[in-house]
This record gives C-alpha cells, structure tokens and sequence, in this order.
C-alpha cells in the first residue's frame, strides 16, 4: 500500500480521502486516529498526524475534543469535486487538444467515447480484461 518516492503523510491523507470518496468512510463518522494509523502502516504517529492534520486544514476532517477525528459534513462532495476538477485537467484538456488538432468536433468526441465504453462492456461481460 505504501509507495516509493512519495510522502508518507500524503499517502495516509490519500488513504482517507479514498475511504471518504467510496463510501467505506461516512460523513460525521470517526477517522482513524494517528496511534491506529500509525499501528496499521507501521509508521511514525508524528508522520500520520502530519497527514490527518493536512486534512483537517483541508475541512474535510475535525477535531471532537477529547473523542478524535470526525469527517466533516460535506467532505465527499468536496472530494468529488476537487477530483473530477484534477479529472478534467488531466484527461479532458489534453483530449480536447488533441481532438482540436485531428478536426474531431464534440459530438464526434461523445460519439467515440460512447463506441469505446460499449467496447469496455462488452469485454467485461465476456470475462476479459479491457485493454
């Protein structure tokens, strides 16, 4: 689960944010605390309060004092938006240009993206892969 070459504390916040994204984390539910965090990634607690204090400053955690860290109402939306915002910059603009320099206009666009995921549905539906 840990990965080479990128900072643990921004691995731990990933984690969360994950788990908030997919659901496995509901708003207002208690998050992990660092101790078990730590315990769990076999980490430094001061690294893992480093990566829950980057999402508290975020407002996406909060702190009940004397009980822990709670997601904050709100926080999935946040996530979600601020993804598909990441989303758009890395994919959507560079197929756009793309697309620009091909002369695809965007119904051809939508109507390529339509043929490739009835291609993908296809693919799962027969037990392979998609490529």
């Amino acid at each position: 689960m840990i990965e080479e070459g990128k900072p643990l504390f921004l691995q731990i916040a990933e984690q969360i944010e994950d788990s908030i994204v997919d659901g496995s984390l509901a708003e207002e539910a208690q998050a992990p605390s660092t101790n078990e965090l730590a315990s769990f990634y076999r980490i430094n607690p001061a690294t893992a309060a480093k990566g829950v204090a980057m999402l508290t400053d975020k407002g996406v955690l909060y702190k009940r004092r004397g009980i822990g860290m709670f997601v904050a109402e709100g926080a999935r939306d946040m996530l979600l938006g601020e993804r598909r915002s990441a989303f758009a910059d890395r994919y959507i603009d560079p197929l756009l240009a793309e697309a620009r320099t091909l002369g695809l206009g965007p119904d051809d666009l939508a109507d390529l993206l339509r043929q490739r995921a009835a291609q993908a549905q296809t693919t799962i539906a027969e037990g392979k892969t998609p490529a």
